[in-house]
C-alpha cells in the first residue's frame, strides 16, 4: 500500500501534504501495517489503539 502516514494521528493519506485530523504537515513514507476502522465508536480494536475516525492507519511507524 502506497502513501504517507502522520507521525502523529498514524492515519495514512494518499494525498496532500497536511494531516486531515490534526493539521500536522509531519508525514512519512516510511510505515508498515495497517488496520481499517470502519466504525470508530463500536470497534474494541480502535479503542485499543485510541483511535477515534473511521479511516485506514498505520501500524508500525519506522524512524
Amino acid at each position: 500500500m502506497e502513501g504517507k502516514v502522520c507521525r502523529n494521528c498514524r492515519i495514512i493519506i494518499s494525498h496532500g501534504e497536511k494531516c486531515p485530523i490534526c493539521g500536522e504537515g509531519n508525514l512519512t513514507a516510511k510505515w508498515s501495517g495497517y488496520v481499517i476502522v470502519l466504525n470508530a465508536e463500536k470497534s474494541d480494536i480502535a479503542k485499543k489503539l485510541n483511535l477515534k475516525v473511521n479511516s485506514t492507519f498505520a501500524l508500525s511507524i519506522k524512524q
